[in-house]
């Protein structure tokens, strides 16, 4: 029985490889390429006709030196870095509603830097034209402003 199942073992490890290969392809995440390429360090050692316990060893040895080793490169990698646009220029001005703020009946205007903007207030709050606004931020075409 022994014998039957460390003769199996390189193909137990082929699909813990192939797994772990298909979820990092679905999530591109980097989150389990380690267990693939300690899984092939597993493959060779199965191969070479290392006991079970010693593959078991060397999978988990390999897969946390992979990740240690990589941990670096992988934070730098992944690190995401908010791209200014042009509307970020709008947050924190001051503009002048043109036509009546009513979140309920979904409709406002509002003039900022020379451009209007569909505008729904902050707290929910009617704002009538003329008055001055603070744009808090901007959600799609949308500014959400605050009485300045």
């Amino acid at each position: 029985m022994w014998d039957q199942l460390l003769a199996a073992m390189p193909f137990v490890w082929l699909v813990i490889v192939v797994i772990a290969a298909i979820v990092e392809a679905v999530t591109v995440q980097l989150v389990s390429i380690w267990f693939a390429v300690g899984g092939i360090a597993a493959v060779i050692a199965a191969a070479c006709g290392a006991s079970i316990p010693v593959q078991f060893i060397l999978f988990i040895a390999v897969a946390v030196a992979t990740l240690v080793l990589t941990r670096p490169l992988v934070k730098k990698m992944t690190r995401f870095h908010k791209a200014e646009t042009n509307a970020d220029r709008y947050i924190g001005k001051t503009g002048v509603v043109t036509e009546e703020i009513d979140n309920t009946a979904g409709r406002g205007l509002v003039k900022v830097l020379g451009s209007i903007w569909t505008a729904r207030s902050e707290d929910g709050a009617v704002i009538a034209a003329g008055e001055n606004v603070l744009v808090k931020r901007i959600e799609g075409v949308k500014v959400i402003v605050s009485h300045a």
